[in-house]
């Protein structure tokens, strides 16, 4: 069963992007804004876009210690090769010690009856941001918001944050994670510099899991972390997630059981439907949800120059995966007929793209 976490943009057990120095990959992206920073024309609004849990969010930290570490941050961008900060700085101290009083992070906030977070960012929470930056800066310098996500912000929030990008005040620096900006409103996108990130390697994924793992301080199975990265599809957050021993051979038998596809072998999923039923099953259910949508975002991918009749099966599967398995969680229905249901209509949606 999944762990809760004591913060809405943090894994459980993990270090959160604040706490983590290390950037592996997105060096094109570090040295992008090194160089808008040199130029001395550093846009106000950088959009950091890509797939969940490859270390968008960490960037964003890692731009904002450079940021407001003491002195002059575009001399200190024209001798610098990274945005590398030391740990002793006492900017970076106080970012992990959220105490940096020029520092605001736009997140998910606590319930009010204190279980759980909210399903968004509320638009008094942007308020107060715009508060703080109707006024100078604490110390003089730079003022930074880092919005994690913006896809949770919901329309009123989202109008109250533009009026922050459409007159910023001077040195202010926004940015803003986004897993998906497509999706996201067309008015504060189009006032953002677009910074893409990509998936990592399998070898980047391990490697930063690896930095994580010792961080946290406890033992860790190499194999097992090897193992996980590569169910990954570059994404750090997914590889500590199925890293657990007991996660990551759910995951597997998960991926057997797709692979197989469009053969299905019910005796293994009604296992499979077990093991995930019930309250103590919860936190599998999703990471079963959570594989086999990664699964199909594989298979669409690998054949996206295939054209609509061999995609559209998959891509109706992913729909209708998405609605029954939000519909199981609000009306708490036992989860043992969708995951029965939801592999025979895998095998359909796979025999007809493959005679498409």
């Amino acid at each position: 069963m999944l762990q809760t976490s004591d913060e809405p943009d943090r894994l459980p057990s993990a270090p959160h992007p604040r706490e983590t120095l290390a950037l592996i990959g997105h060096q094109t992206q570090e040295q992008a804004f090194l160089d808008a920073l040199r130029s001395g024309r550093m846009h106000h609004a950088w959009l950091l876009g890509g797939p969940d849990g490859i270390g968008k969010a960490s960037f964003a930290y890692r731009a904002a210690r450079f940021m407001l570490a003491a002195g002059e941050p575009t001399a200190r961008a024209s001798r610098a090769t990274s945005l590398a900060m030391p740990e002793e700085d006492p900017a970076t101290r106080r970012i992990m010690a959220q105490s940096h009083p020029d520092l605001h992070v736009l997140r998910r906030v606590p319930k009010p009856d204190g279980k759980g977070w909210s399903s968004n960012i509320p638009v008094p929470a942007v308020r107060r941001v715009l508060d703080r930056f109707g006024s100078s800066a604490a110390e003089g310098g730079w003022r930074i918001c880092i919005v994690d996500s913006v896809e949770d912000m919901e329309r009123p929030s989202a109008n109250a944050f533009l009026k922050l990008l459409e007159e910023p005040p001077p040195r202010a620096l926004f940015l803003l994670v986004a897993h998906a900006p497509g999706r996201m409103l067309p008015t504060i996108r189009s006032r953002c510099r677009l910074l893409g990130f990509q998936a990592l390697s399998q070898a980047d994924v391990a490697e930063a899991g690896r930095i994580a793992l010792e961080r946290m301080g406890g033992p860790f199975d190499a194999s097992a972390l090897g193992r996980a990265a590569g169910l990954s599809d570059g994404s750090v957050r997914r590889a500590l997630t199925y890293v657990d021993p007991e996660t990551l051979a759910l995951v597997e038998a998960v991926r057997a059981r797709l692979d197989a596809l469009p053969g299905l072998d019910v005796t293994a999923l009604l296992a499979l439907a077990e093991d995930v039923a019930g309250k103590t099953g919860e936190g599998d259910f999703w990471i079963m949800i959570d594989a086999i949508q990664s699964w199909i975002g594989d298979h669409l991918h690998a054949h996206a120059g295939a054209g609509p009749a061999r995609l559209a099966p998959l891509a109706e599967v992913w729909e209708k995966l998405a609605r029954a398995a939000r519909e199981v969680e609000t009306y708490n229905l036992d989860r043992r007929p969708l995951v029965l249901s939801m592999f025979h209509d895998l095998s359909d949606a796979v025999r007809r793209s493959r005679a498409a």
